[in-house]
């Protein structure tokens, strides 16, 4: 019953990701930076990639990405998404392994948004043949800042707390 347990959890994570992309996407932001948002949905990816690992965080991220697509109907933020979520996730992996000693969950996660903002900005560069577009990415990085500090705040939170319970839900003997 184990895998059964972790396949269920994962999932829901997927879905938890899904709904705070979609919430997010239905928020205005008012800000300097038009697009910027919090990135509560990368928070999941944080939380999978400390409790289950890198292979299960990039699994999460990506189903996440590709039904958002599904269900918003926009194909071209599968582009950005997918992008944002896969370099955030492989750089908050390489820092959470290697530089855990250093860098709180808070760090890692401000590595995490900086890559996602990065990604998607060179992303819309190669979309739009537009190199420009870098110029906006000084106001989307100290964005970072802010977001991936309440981001990991909140992971932490929630990583401490279930990892108190992890025992119970995975190692139960039902």
């Amino acid at each position: 019953m184990k895998g059964i347990k972790r396949l269920i959890f994962l999932s829901l994570l997927v879905s938890i990701g899904l709904g705070l992309s979609i919430i997010e996407s239905m928020m205005p932001v008012p800000f300097v930076a038009p697009g910027a948002k919090l990135g509560l949905s990368n928070m999941v990816i944080l939380i999978t990639l400390v409790i289950f690992g890198f292979m299960e965080a990039l699994t999460v991220g990506i189903l996440k990405s590709i039904i958002f697509t599904l269900v918003s109907g926009s194909v071209t933020s599968l582009f950005y998404s997918l992008s944002g979520s896969v370099l955030s996730c492989v750089l908050m992996f390489i820092i959470y392994n290697n530089f855990s000693n250093i860098f709180s969950l808070i760090g890692v996660s401000i590595f995490g948004a900086l890559a996602h903002n990065f990604a998607q900005v060179l992303v819309a560069s190669l979309m739009m043949k537009n190199f420009r577009i870098f110029s906006y990415l000084p106001i989307l990085l100290l964005t970072s800042l802010f977001t991936g500090y309440f981001v990991g705040l909140v992971s932490i939170f929630v990583v401490n707390n279930l990892k108190k319970f992890f025992d119970n839900i995975f190692y139960s003997k039902n």
